[in-house]
């Protein structure tokens, strides 16, 4: 695969942001719903010989909750909405919202990006491109408020990089002692995709691809991955991280696939 073919096919997430989170978008568009129930609960008690159609109920809840998205055309697609949906469900677990608790927004001069801590003293995993060439980084724990960071160890090879910020008691993630797994595994990640913040997702383990570009072998995963869940850990079914998200790619086999660094990478670079 030479540069020209790398460039169409591996895309790498380099101009992350969030704006709006899933719960935000959950009660837009609940109350839209509770205003058609309200109209057509004041419908029928006004004629009460009449019965409002279900069909013609349900196509006007359809037509509000288009409305709501057609607000943001930049936003959302079909399968945007699906991982919406997902994650709310994901994030009714009390795991999951912990989870989210140690993944954080990266924001640099001028761009964001994903990374989660890994310690409680604020030790946090990244991906390199996010950081690289910053000269002031800051961090936001969703509920630890902002924090400044510095570099503390890079390893461009694999796109990993390990930040720090003074704190204690941060929430933070377990890294996965080795990787094992197989294919079809399920795994699940949080990150800030495309406008959105800490959402969660799931998928399945497909095995390992050679980039042109790199040394080591990486993992795909068949999962709904986005512009700006790069930096997001991978977590088993343990809840232990046992990569991070750092691009996608267009596979001729597998079509759009999400691609991330194994952990036994970083525990490799790291002892070098």
């Amino acid at each position: 695969m030479d540069d020209k073919e790398r460039n169409n096919n591996e895309i790498i997430d380099e101009d992350l942001y969030e704006e709006f989170d899933d719960e935000e978008l959950y009660e837009l568009v609940e109350a839209e719903r509770q205003k058609v129930l309200q109209k057509e609960k004041n419908k029928k008690d006004n004629t009460p010989k009449r019965p409002f159609p279900k069909w013609a109920f349900w196509l006007i809840v359809f037509a509000m909750f288009l409305n709501i998205f057609a607000l943001f055309p930049q936003f959302f697609s079909i399968p945007a909405i699906e991982f919406l949906k997902t994650s709310a469900i994901l994030s009714t677990s009390e795991t999951v919202q912990q989870q989210k608790k140690a993944v954080v927004v990266i924001e640099t001069e001028n761009s964001k990006g994903t990374g989660f801590a890994i310690s409680a003293d604020g030790t946090l995993l990244t991906n390199y491109h996010v950081i690289e060439d910053k000269h002031a980084i800051t961090v936001a724990f969703p509920d630890n408020g902002l924090f400044q960071a510095e570099v503390i160890e890079s390893y461009p090879t694999i796109d990993l990089a390990v930040i720090k910020v003074d704190g204690k008691d941060l929430p933070y993630l377990s890294l996965a002692e080795q990787l094992d797994y197989e294919s079809e595994d399920a795994i699940s990640f949080i990150g800030n995709p495309l406008k959105f913040n800490g959402i969660a997702n799931e998928g399945n383990i497909i095995g390992y691809t050679k980039l042109s570009s790199w040394d080591e072998e990486v993992l795909m995963i068949e999962a709904p991955v986005y512009r700006g869940n790069s930096g997001s850990p991978i977590l088993n079914q343990d809840g232990e991280v046992i990569g991070v998200i750092f691009a996608t790619l267009n596979h001729e086999t597998h079509g759009r696939v999400g691609l991330f660094v194994p952990i036994n990478l970083y525990y490799q670079y790291r002892s070098e």
